[in-house]
């Protein structure tokens, strides 16, 4: 594959692995490290491809690749990319209500973190992103069903942790 082939086969797709990337990492730094290593490592190797149906489709699955493996290699320092900081409380709340709802923020976004990888990566896409399935789809290569199902456990178990998390409080 030359160059000129790579460029009007793969470039096209760069904005949708960028928003992907940003809802996937929530910094966009962090997305742009993600896009390149994902168009590096297309690129290396380009010569192996041979022909594809579809190539967006290809390098949606590669970035997911990427960002689960740049996930696994960082995970002690890995950050949802979310802080209670980010959730806004209504403003006629007292400075007690506001402290107290930014805790139980935390308190869900640190039993989002612990969730397994494809519980995590999936929830963060659709409840966090508000990634359509398709792109979701797209990303993991999973079915639509199985999304759903991963979906439906991860929300279950956080339920159930949350629920659980409470009840020992207030012992």
């Amino acid at each position: 594959m030359t160059a000129d082939e790579f460029k009007r086969l793969f470039l096209p797709c760069h904005q949708q692995l960028y928003r992907v990337a940003y809802r996937l990492t929530g910094n966009r730094e962090d997305a742009e490290d993600i896009v390149q290593e994902t168009l590096m490592k297309i690129w290396n190797s380009r010569e192996r491809l041979g022909k594809l149906d579809n190539h967006a489709a290809f390098c949606m699955a590669t970035l997911k690749n990427v960002f689960v493996d740049s996930v696994r290699k960082n995970h002690a320092e890995y950050d949802s990319g979310l802080s209670a900081d980010e959730v806004t409380v209504a403003s006629d709340a007292d400075i007690g209500q506001q402290i107290e709802s930014r805790d139980e923020v935390d308190k869900v976004i640190g039993l989002i973190d612990r969730l397994p990888a494809n519980q995590r990566d999936v929830m963060k896409m659709r409840d966090i992103a508000d990634l359509p399935f398709e792109e979701i789809e797209a990303a993991t290569g999973l079915s639509p069903g199985n999304i759903r199902t991963l979906l439906s456990r991860a929300r279950k178990k956080i339920k159930e942790q949350y629920i659980a998390l409470l009840k020992y409080e207030r012992i």
